[in-house]
């Protein structure tokens, strides 16, 4: 089975660049050579600086060198697969967005990818067209494009700072991945609002994300583990309808 369902390149989109001005980096790591060669493609179509991978050590190694704004990265490799990949670039402090391909259709396998610290996921086969904005959306959310230049956002002791993406609670920082970082964003620019999981899927992944509210409700759980963890909770349920966040309580 092709890993992709169209062979045509994607339609010419408005060119997306780093905060100096450079062209935005991808590396894509995955053995089929037939697959990286037509990524390679579609992405400088993008105008961006493409580097490729055919294992999880040389995708290490590149990363390491090339320093990358993103990576597309195959979950199955012949070494060591991209799960564990990830697993090292993160133990590394290299928190760069990640869009994984996975040829298995199970949630739960998603859901490793997700868990492991990766940002997105596209299906094989898919198309071109899907996954250039999947990882243009990435790349937005990420620190080195430099489009946001919002004030800091502050709910009760909870600040989030839009230019430097720091997050702090109490005068404690937080590290935060792109996608949790946007997730905050949102949760944190409409206080006390009930948001439905619709609602966020379109405005933290700007698609639908196939219908799976389930991956938002994955990335609430990372959220409440690092900004509630042992605090009185600022992030709340509220059944059927979607989430709300608004200032912890204070005991008198």
């Amino acid at each position: 089975m092709s890993a992709f369902e169209s062979s045509s390149l994607p339609a010419a989109s408005v060119p997306l660049k780093r905060a100096d001005g450079s062209a935005i980096r991808v590396l894509v790591v995955d053995d089929e050579n037939s697959l990286t060669d037509l990524l390679k493609m579609a992405l400088r179509y993008e105008g961006w600086e493409i580097r490729t991978a055919d294992t999880g050590r040389k995708a290490l190694d590149v990363a390491r060198e090339f320093r990358p704004d993103a990576i597309v990265l195959d979950i199955m490799l012949p070494d060591i697969d991209g799960l564990s990949v990830l697993h090292r670039l993160r133990q590394q402090g290299d928190d760069v967005p990640v869009l994984f391909l996975t040829a298995k259709d199970a949630l739960d396998d998603r859901i490793a990818g997700l868990t492991a610290g990766g940002d997105d996921y596209v299906t094989k086969p898919f198309s071109l067209e899907e996954l250039v904005a999947r990882l243009r959306a990435l790349i937005r959310r990420s620190t080195l494009t430099g489009v946001t230049d919002g004030p800091v956002i502050t709910v009760g002791d909870l600040t989030l700072d839009e230019d430097s993406h720091e997050v702090m609670r109490g005068g404690t920082p937080i590290e935060l991945t792109a996608t949790e970082f946007e997730l905050l964003r949102f949760l944190m620019r409409n206080p006390r609002r009930v948001l439905s999981k619709a609602q966020i899927l379109d405005r933290v992944w700007s698609y639908d994300f196939e219908g799976r509210a389930s991956v938002v409700e994955i990335y609430i759980s990372y959220l409440r583990k690092k900004i509630d963890a042992g605090r009185p909770p600022m992030i709340h349920t509220v059944r059927g309808a979607g989430y709300m966040l608004k200032a912890a309580e204070t005991t008198p």
